[in-house]
């Protein structure tokens, strides 16, 4: 009997052990838990159940990005001069890939992107109340768009720099512009029949007009398999430069031509496309206004919480 006893009080402590030491792991992960939490989503002062407060994250493109000079210009974000005035602790991106995954990984962030290069990762909001689709830029009904630009020297242009600018502008160039979400310049332009052109052609610019114009070369290639097309990404102005400077034979730009660039190159409008303004998918913010945005980006509301 007292053996018995003995056994099940020893069946008693060994259980309670184990439950305790249970306990503190369950402890232990926990706290490893909340100190291994993603910093990208998780910022000092700010409710990470909402996305609605908090430090707001600015992101912004480089300098030379024509999207950047676009959206700073439409939406007023500049100085008394009139330069650009984004705020000056914005995180800077040098293409629309990397400000995508930036907005994605940080529930704070806020940027923007060519709406023909917006993908699911981020969200997009609407401006003004008018959301970014296709159909409100050919109806002019959302504020934030702008050209797409091929530019060059005409006087120098080889002649398949001008026959693939003249497929790029055709009926089959024009349906792969619209098929990537872009607003054709030419809905009632002419077919292309191949030229069996041989030769090799440089296209430099703007890493949104790159996609789309990286299926265009492929495109005309297959009808011209002799030609030979790259097209670099490295951003607006420095397309525009290499253009100018002999550096490349066609500049591709997300903005239209600054006066003294105009006065260089001559343009050609392929394409009309929104610039979508992004937020974390977390975030559960919709809407803003055109002032919001500016603000924003000027730096004049730095907390989540002044939207609400």
């Amino acid at each position: 009997m007292r053996k018995a006893a003995k056994l099940v009080s020893y069946l008693c402590v060994a259980a309670l052990a184990v439950c305790g030491l249970g306990a503190c792991n369950n402890d232990a992960n926990n706290d490893k838990d909340d100190d291994t939490k993603n910093p990208s989503t998780s910022t000092p002062g700010g409710d990470d159940t909402t996305g609605m407060s908090g430090e707001i994250y600015v992101i912004s493109r480089e300098e030379s990005s024509g999207t950047r000079s676009a959206f700073t210009e439409i939406l007023e974000i500049i100085d008394a001069d009139g330069n650009d005035a984004t705020v000056a602790t914005a995180e800077v991106t040098n293409s629309t890939g990397v400000m995508l995954t930036t907005v994605a990984g940080n529930d704070k962030a806020i940027g923007y992107v060519s709406l023909g290069s917006l993908n699911d990762t981020v969200k997009a909001l609407s401006v003004d109340g008018v959301e970014a689709t296709a159909d409100n830029i050919k109806n002019n009904t959302y504020p934030v768009s702008r050209p797409f630009v091929m530019a060059y020297k005409e006087a120098e242009a080889s002649d398949l720099a001008k026959d693939f600018i003249a497929y790029v502008m055709s009926s089959q160039g024009q349906a792969i512009i619209a098929e990537e979400s872009y607003i054709a310049a030419d809905e009632s332009a002419e077919e292309y029949t191949a030229s069996g052109l041989s030769g090799s052609l440089s296209i430099e610019g703007s890493t949104s007009v790159g996609p789309v114009m990286e299926i265009l070369a492929e495109a005309y290639m297959e009808l011209n398999p002799d030609a030979n097309i790259t097209v670099t990404q490295d951003g607006s102005g420095t397309g525009i430069t290499a253009a100018i400077d002999g550096g490349c034979d066609i500049a591709i730009s997300s903005r239209a031509l600054k006066e003294e660039e105009a006065a260089e190159l001559t343009p050609v409008t392929i394409a009309t496309d929104g610039i979508a303004v992004i937020v974390n998918t977390e975030n559960s913010i919709d809407s803003l206004t055109s002032e919001q945005i500016k603000e924003i980006f000027l730096g004049n509301i730095t907390e989540w919480d002044e939207l609400n």
